[in-house]
């Protein structure tokens, strides 16, 4: 499949493509569109003379015939009939073209150009030739394509040839490149003969979109059965091919006989040749060419200097690099910073730092940020040479705040075996906040090959240790910090508790429980402080692992540690309990929690009760439960029903009935499995098998008047809704809780409106209707009664 990228700019038009300029709209076409759509192309191209035609009109059209690979789509036949209907009324070339820009089917804009074309007193012009000849063409239907081609040049159509180019600027600039080719092909063959900039136009297509030497070959051929002598940006196109396919030979003789060929070579010539030589590591041959270059005189275009300067420099052609560099100032052309940087690493290769340090010095005077690359060449070109002092102040001088060029400084006196200096550098990095780990590992590496690990760290100060894990933490190089600790314990010296826990969270997220559990027994030996914080890890770190059983163990060593358990702590325990099955101590850790006025989250407390519940254990944390329900607002509807079912269950029924009316109180509704245990109560009323009684929290008075429609006896629609409340009373005082007995009295009643009067609607408005039988649900949904408020 061809690709979308749109034709580079950089293609010269020829006179001729730019007579055509009068089928710009057609010509900016969605580049990305892989099927032409009535949107994309939605202007007419304006017509040019239109002479009368003495062919017959049944032209050569009537002989084509459909290809079957395009006649996939059965096209819809209502709408092309309605075309065809539209089309006898008002047959014209500007209707006809209208109609095929709006046919999206192709089999069907081919069926109505040729039925257009056997119709008496009609004659296709080069308009719509174009038209139905670019549809094909988008469509991928070449074969079919090139026969209206043929058949348009037959019907000498006045404007054949404009017509034609056109066609090779659409199809090029919409990426139908194989299309441009084929209609070229046809210019020749009906003795067309495109200018060289039409040639160069498609050549330069075909070299963007690399579509290889073949193809390339192919349209050169074509113009030189044309007859068209290349000019040297056809020659270009031919090099660039000839070296992106590694013919290398065969491009260096094409070169050589630009000039037999009456072409001049110019800055792109040699900037393709150059570029393509290097590319093939053939340096020497590239400044061969160079030299030509300039012995010819050919003034460099800026993208020469910018290409060849940075090829030069990156192969270490230092020479080169700054002929061309001159070169380019006298041009009046400005350098960017990828040249200045491209020079200055060649220089300081070359150890020529005074030339590097000027042009460093000249490229931030024109106000160009040199890249953090640059300084590190520098200062290690100033290392190279032992100048560590001036590499030191260039830093200072040019206020370099950046970790790249110090922790290249940091290695250059390290190297130079100067210590102290490196250890005077690194605490000004500190200081600045620019030190990284690797600052870090440069001193101690270096330490530890010249006096060994345990001298290294005895030239530290506590100060230095610290910032030492924090930089390894930092780096994510967990295992280091562990060394660089275990060694301050070991001579008793402390880290800060925010640190200890950066190295103790690392040491979790790796796996590493047990190395966690033995750092912190180190710490408190060490006089480190151990936070909440960095026992919760290892606890959740614990949990979370197959080391679960070890969490009591753990515990005690904390206890013994005199470390007091928080909030997180405790449900930590409590889910690692739940997860091992241990019920008894799930309760235990509860209980003290709760005692201690702490409240575990929601989430934590959720698991428990749900565990306790399916193990019936409610009853063991009975006193807590109610703290927890009388001190705060932690359980949520949820916990409740959990709670309510679970008492019950457990024959707690007199804890099940408060907890019920507490529930009712907040305006809470019981889920099904409470509804339907409240149901079995209430039907176990009636037959003396228990009772299960509430407050009676709602009042008999109505807060509100009611007005109601007569019936035609004169009673009252809606009767006295005090009597109706009446009627219900010993229904709502046992406030059996149900949506479907209550609907179900309701309409016994006769009157569903009671539901609506009701005090108890508030707490119906609020019961999902999943409760309720599709059957009430649809009565009452048919009621309409009237009733005003007031």
């Amino acid at each position: 499949m061809e690709s979308n990228k749109h034709p580079s700019s950089r293609h010269k038009r020829s006179p001729q493509l730019q007579g055509v300029e009068l089928r710009k709209d057609i010509l900016n076409t969605n580049k990305h569109s892989r099927s032409l759509s009535g949107a994309s192309l939605c202007q007419t191209i304006p017509k040019w003379l239109n002479l009368k035609s003495f062919i017959s009109s049944v032209s050569c059209t009537n002989a084509i015939q459909i290809n079957p690979e395009i006649n996939q789509n059965t096209p819809n036949i209502t709408d092309f009939d309605a075309k065809i209907q539209s089309l006898r009324n008002k047959l014209c070339p500007d209707y006809l073209i209208k109609v095929l820009k709006s046919t999206s089917d192709i089999n069907s804009a081919v069926k109505l150009f040729k039925w257009a074309s056997l119709q008496r007193r009609f004659n296709h012009t080069a308009d719509t030739y174009y038209w139905i000849i670019f549809k094909l063409g988008m469509a991928e239907n070449v074969e079919e394509m090139e026969g209206f081609c043929q058949n348009m040049v037959k019907d000498r159509c006045p404007g054949v040839e404009d017509v034609l180019l056109s066609l090779v600027d659409a199809f090029a600039r919409n990426c139908r490149l194989n299309e441009a080719m084929r209609v070229l092909f046809n210019m020749n063959l009906a003795g067309i003969k495109p200018s060289i900039d039409v040639f160069n136009f498609v050549l330069g297509a075909l070299v963007e979109e690399k579509r290889g030497f073949q193809d390339v070959v192919f349209v050169y051929k074509e113009m030189v059965k044309a007859g068209v002598a290349p000019s040297i940006d056809t020659l270009n196109y031919l090099l660039e091919v000839l070296f992106e396919t590694d013919r290398v030979d065969s491009a260096l003789d094409q070169y050589r006989r630009i000039n037999k060929k009456g072409c001049i070579p110019n800055s792109r010539t040699f900037e393709i040749v150059i570029k393509g030589l290097i590319a093939k590591n053939r340096v020497d041959d590239s400044v061969t060419i160079l030299h030509e270059m300039l012995e010819l005189g050919c003034l460099p275009e800026l993208r020469f200097f910018r290409s060849a300067i940075l090829l030069f420099c990156g192969e270490d052609r230092l020479e080169q690099g700054i002929r061309l560099f001159r070169k380019m100032k006298d041009s009046n052309f400005t350098p960017d910073p990828f040249i200045y940087g491209a020079l200055i690493q060649c220089l300081c290769k070359h150890l020529r730092l005074d030339e590097a340090v000027n042009l460093l010095e000249e490229m931030m005077e024109s106000r160009l940020t040199p890249d953090n690359n640059v300084f590190v060449d520098i200062v290690n070109g100033f290392c190279k040479l032992g100048k560590i002092n001036e590499a030191i102040k260039l830093l200072e001088d040019k206020h370099v705040h950046v970790t790249s060029p110090h922790n290249a400084l940091l290695k250059c006196c390290c190297d130079a075996d100067k210590f102290f200096m490196a250890k005077g550098l690194l605490e000004k990095m500190s200081e600045r906040n620019i030190d990284d780990c690797d600052s870090w590992n440069i001193l101690i590496r270096w330490l530890c090959e010249k006096v060994g690990v345990m001298n290294a760290y005895e030239l530290l100060d506590p100060a230095s240790y610290s910032e030492l894990i924090e930089g390894l933490c930092r780096g994510e190089k967990y295992l280091e910090a562990v060394k660089v600790f275990c060694y301050m314990s070991e001579n008793r010296c402390s880290l800060q508790s925010l640190l200890f826990n950066m190295l103790i969270e690392g040491v979790c997220n790796m796996g590493m429980l047990n190395e966690a559990v033995r750092l912190q027994l180190l710490a408190y030996n060490s006089g480190t402080s151990c936070s909440n914080a960095t026992c919760n890890y290892i606890m959740l770190g614990l949990s979370k692992s197959d080391k679960g059983k070890h969490m009591l163990a753990f515990l005690s060593q904390m206890l013994v540690q005199g470390t007091n358990l928080d909030v997180e702590a405790y449900c930590i325990l409590i889910q690692s309990m739940i997860a091992q099955k241990q019920i008894k101590d799930c309760t235990l850790f509860l209980n003290v929690m709760v005692n201690e006025g702490l409240v575990p989250d929601s989430d934590t407390l959720y698991k428990l009760l749900s565990c306790l519940a399916n193990h019936s254990r409610l009853y063991l944390i009975s006193v807590s439960l109610d703290k927890l329900v009388s001190d705060c607002e932690v359980l949520d509807s949820a916990m409740y029903n959990i709670l309510i079912n679970g008492l019950w269950k457990e024959g707690n029924k007199n804890e099940a009935h408060r907890l019920l009316d507490l529930m009712l109180e907040k305006g809470w509704v019981p889920d099904s499995m409470t509804h339907g245990l409240l149901i079995g109560s209430g039907n176990r009323e009636g037959k003396g098998e228990g009772k299960l009684t509430y407050v009676d929290s709602i009042k008999d008075s109505v807060p509100w008047k009611v007005t109601a429609n007569r019936r035609d006896d004169g009673s009252s629609a809606l009767g006295c809704q005090h009597s109706i409340w009446k009627k219900n009373r010993l229904a709502y005082k046992l406030k059996i809780f149900s949506v479907q007995k209550f609907i179900q009295l309701a309409f016994k009643l006769e009157d569903a409106l009671f539901l609506l009067l009701s005090p108890a609607s508030r707490i119906f408005m609020s019961i999902s209707l999943q409760a309720v039988p599709d059957v009430f649900v649809a009565k009452f949904a048919c009621l309409k009664p009237s009733v005003g408020f007031f």
